[in-house]
């Protein structure tokens, strides 16, 4: 390695850990900024019968639209209003119950100013988002959050970094503020992320997968084995539930059961009644369960399939290790 590569490599940690370095000090005094305006802002987010409308321009715009989706996504309505589109129609986005998000750094933004006329005249309570309070934006606000007085990690002191990095993180106090709030539980995050491995995860059951009705493979305890096999080939999920008259779940036969009854036996009475070679003692589970805790314990029992009830015993469905798999639970 070349002395100026090794150079170039030094000065790259260096720089790496000294940026860090100044948004953790950012942080630190936006932690001492953290006061009863903090109260105030949740509070009246809380109220809000609307939607909470972020807003902002350049690197704050940005941040914004994080922000909004965090809100989004945690059990607050919210979306991203851009100021420059604003003044050309978007402003019709904010209604009367909404509340107002505006984030400027240096608390001046004119895209944003130019906004303010309108939004005091249909009453929107703002919150603005900036250094100090010494701007004509927080100056209008009913409540102005502030991140103080910390330097940027840019070494010219002009890019936004560290003040972004605050922005972001006091926009994730106040949506965790609110989501703890709200009572804000694991399955509605779920419904927000429908798409995702998290909601398939959270929101998927097993009455979302299972096999039921006429692709459930069950016969009476008087049934032959011939028919048996004939109702496991038919339904080729390689079992079939035994049950009563009144659907309750008596045991299960399964290509398992059959390959240890031939190894034990060198012949078998295809007319012999299944109720004296079915397991009595089948896995089940409910309907209600998550999918994702159904895959777990069929890995923790072994088992590559669930007969599932109700809480009369009595036969719904049946799911298998490859249902699951193939739905994308993991």
């Amino acid at each position: 390695m070349s002395t100026s590569i090794l150079h170039d490599a030094e000065q790259f940690l260096h720089s790496a850990k000294a940026t860090l370095k100044t948004e953790q000090q950012a942080l630190q005094v936006l932690m001492e900024q953290i006061d009863d305006r903090f109260v105030e802002a949740c509070e009246l987010l809380l109220a809000c019968t609307g939607r909470v409308v972020v807003s902002g321009m350049g690197k704050s715009g940005h941040i914004g639209r994080k922000m909004a989706a965090t809100f989004a996504s945690t059990g607050t309505p919210s979306f991203f209003m851009h100021p420059g589109e604003a003044g050309h129609g978007d402003l019709g986005m904010l209604v009367p119950g909404d509340v107002l998000i505006a984030i400027s750094n240096s608390g001046k933004s004119d895209e944003i100013m130019m906004l303010m006329p309108l939004v005091k005249r249909n009453a929107i309570p703002l919150i603005t988002i900036s250094r100090d309070n010494k701007g004509p934006m927080p100056q209008l606000a009913e409540v102005a959050l502030t991140l103080g007085p910390s330097k940027e990690a840019c070494p010219l002191g002009l890019a936004p970094t560290s003040s972004t990095t605050a922005t972001l993180a006091l926009g994730d106090a106040l949506a965790v503020a609110l989501l703890q709030a709200r009572g804000f539980t694991a399955d509605d995050f779920a419904r927000s992320h429908p798409a995702g491995a998290l909601g398939k995860r959270l929101l998927l059951h097993v009455s979302d997968i299972m096999h039921h009705g006429s692709r459930l493979p069950k016969v009476l305890p008087t049934a032959s084995i011939d028919q048996v096999l004939f109702e496991m080939t038919n339904k080729r999920l390689g079992l079939t539930a035994i049950v009563d008259e009144n659907e309750r779940l008596l045991g299960v036969f399964t290509d398992g059961d059959l390959r240890r009854t031939l190894d034990r036996n060198n012949t078998l009475d295809i007319q012999m009644p299944i109720q004296e070679l079915m397991n009595q003692a089948p896995y089940t589970i409910s309907a209600d369960t998550r999918a994702v805790d159904a895959l777990e314990q069929m890995n923790e029992r072994k088992i590559s399939q669930f007969l599932v009830v109700d809480n009369e015993q009595k036969l719904t469905g049946v799911i298998t290790v490859h249902d699951l798999i193939s739905a994308g639970v993991n």
